[in-house]
């Protein structure tokens, strides 16, 4: 972005966190189902599931912050919708701001809303027992692939928040996200699944990127999961923002 789209964004972005400030219920509701998750797999599931040596909070942690997100991301859309639905987008357009400025503010507004219930579920582990001895520059590379996470999910519901008929259209899109961590290694280890649901657990995003921040807060080698994680975090990234923008130039063209 230019200089004159990076204020303008700014500018739109401070608009937008307004809206969360006034409205922390986003956040809280985004954060109850996963520390739910948390709760029920933990005392409940817990002491059931094999998932090797440590308690399995600290097992499970990576997982439930996947989901927060993806729970998280559906009120971009949602939110979007309600800006398109209302006309602010036309109104932005015959002022002389940046065409991809609105765009722009809302992805930048979901990164840091998803962030903050994020840094809630992490404390609420904290609380039943999650420990992790990594260092800064672990927590960093976590951080890293959380963020860019985020992005490629927004993206993604930039898609639905440009192009659904309905608000429950806008935020449904997410529901196949949420539930994509179940099968994978967030739960419980792959090697457990019969042969089917193991292949596509082994081969599926969630996997790769739940082991290499599991593998980060334990400290152990990462090895090639690292690097899986971040292409397909920047490959889903790519191929969502250019098929987002194509929907939302049609979508200002009409």
């Amino acid at each position: 972005m230019t200089g004159h789209a990076v204020g303008d964004t700014a500018v739109l972005l401070g608009r937008s966190l307004r809206h969360i400030v006034r409205s922390p219920d986003t956040i809280i509701t985004t954060t109850i189902m996963p520390i739910a998750f948390l709760l029920l797999f933990v005392y409940v599931f817990g002491g059931a599931i094999n998932a090797g040596a440590g308690p399995y909070v600290d097992y499970l942690l990576p997982g439930i912050l996947l989901i927060t997100i993806a729970s998280g991301i559906s009120y971009t859309a949602f939110r979007l919708f309600l800006d398109i639905k209302s006309g602010i987008f036309e109104r932005f357009q015959s002022m002389p701001i940046a065409r991809s400025a609105a765009l722009w503010a809302h992805v930048l507004t979901s990164l840091v809303a998803n962030l903050i219930s994020v840094t809630l579920v992490v404390l609420v582990a904290v609380l039943m027992g999650f420990r992790s001895a990594a260092g800064v520059g672990a927590w960093m590379g976590v951080a890293g692939i959380l963020v860019l996470f985020t992005l490629a999910l927004t993206w993604i519901a930039v898609i639905p928040g440009l192009s659904a008929k309905s608000a429950d259209g806008a935020s449904a899109f997410s529901y196949p996200l949420i539930f994509l961590p179940f099968i994978s290694s967030a739960f419980v280890p792959t090697a457990t699944m019969p042969g089917p649901v193991r292949a596509f657990a082994e081969h599926q995003p969630v996997t790769a990127i739940v082991d290499a921040i599991r593998a980060l807060f334990t400290q152990q080698p990462v090895g090639d999961d690292l690097w899986i994680a971040l292409a397909w975090c920047v490959g889903i990234l790519v191929v969502a923002y250019v098929l987002a923008m194509v929907t939302y130039r049609r979508r200002i063209s009409r």
